[in-house]
């Protein structure tokens, strides 16, 4: 009986922990559409006399999470539930959209509706006086245009992940976990930045311009910016991806070098 009842635990504690990764991949997954390509920031640099561009969309600044948590759903539960998260986090994609559409075609109070892209008035103060219904037009017609570029490259670098991450785990027979946990990001992340940017590019047109209408920066500026980021950031997660498969592993009761 307490054999029994110790083994529900254990499973209850996996669902535990299964729930908590998918909710931050689904959670962090809709924040970034929302607001990626609502602003740009620039951490351009300098190295002696060259000038390094660095451009990047606030959108990307939590994506890399995404990744470190299919890559704990993969070590941890196998390939089909990470594959599974990816396709919930494509259902979540077109309710966002959905939700978007209707609030744009459903009628306002009279006297508070902006259907059109309206100049705020920014204050002497640095505040700015916003027109009702401006802020949804203008994240709607945003994320409109950046949620298919991110749908078409989030579904082909997050499928390329698992795959990535489990052919490596099978080639190395559960071995060398930073190299699967790298490889499959360092491949995947390269084709989403290449995707999401020319498609959000010659689809959406949402990349930013200057005011004669060129491109703020060429393609190539941001392919290589949003890419070195996240290169970074999957290196730097290396450590506690280690930490918390072990982790797991022990507190969960899996032997996660068997898992597929």
């Amino acid at each position: 009986m307490e054999q029994i009842f110790r083994q529900n635990e254990s499973g209850f504690r996996r669902e535990v922990v299964f729930l908590l990764l998918a909710g931050i991949f689904l959670g962090t997954l809709a924040m970034l559409n929302i607001l990626g390509i609502s602003r740009f920031i620039d951490l351009s640099f300098t190295v002696g006399e060259w000038e390094i561009p660095f451009l990047l969309a606030v959108g990307v600044l939590p994506y890399p999470i995404t990744f470190l948590c299919t890559d704990l759903i993969g070590e941890l539960y196998g390939r089909k539930r990470a594959n599974m998260v990816v396709w919930v986090g494509l259902v979540l994609n077109i309710w966002v959209l959905f939700i978007l559409w209707l609030g744009g075609v459903l009628d306002a109070p009279e006297g508070l509706s902006s259907t059109e892209r309206l100049t705020p008035i920014a204050l002497p103060d640095g505040t700015v006086n916003i027109p009702h219904g401006y802020a949804f037009y203008e994240i709607r017609y945003l994320t409109f245009g950046a949620t298919f570029a991110s749908m078409v490259a989030y579904l082909t670098a997050q499928f390329v992940d698992v795959q990535v991450f489990h052919w490596v785990k099978k080639t190395t027979n559960g071995k060398w976990l930073w190299l699967r946990n790298n490889t499959s990001t360092l491949v995947s992340q390269l084709v989403d930045s290449v995707a999401v940017i020319l498609v959000t590019h010659y689809y959406a047109n949402a990349l930013p311009k200057n005011e004669s209408g060129e491109l703020l920066s060429p393609l190539y500026v941001f392919i290589l910016s949003s890419y070195a980021f996240k290169v970074l950031v999957a290196l730097a997660d290396t450590i506690p991806f280690y930490i918390l498969v072990r982790y797991f592993s022990r507190r969960l009761g899996i032997d996660h070098k068997s898992v597929r």
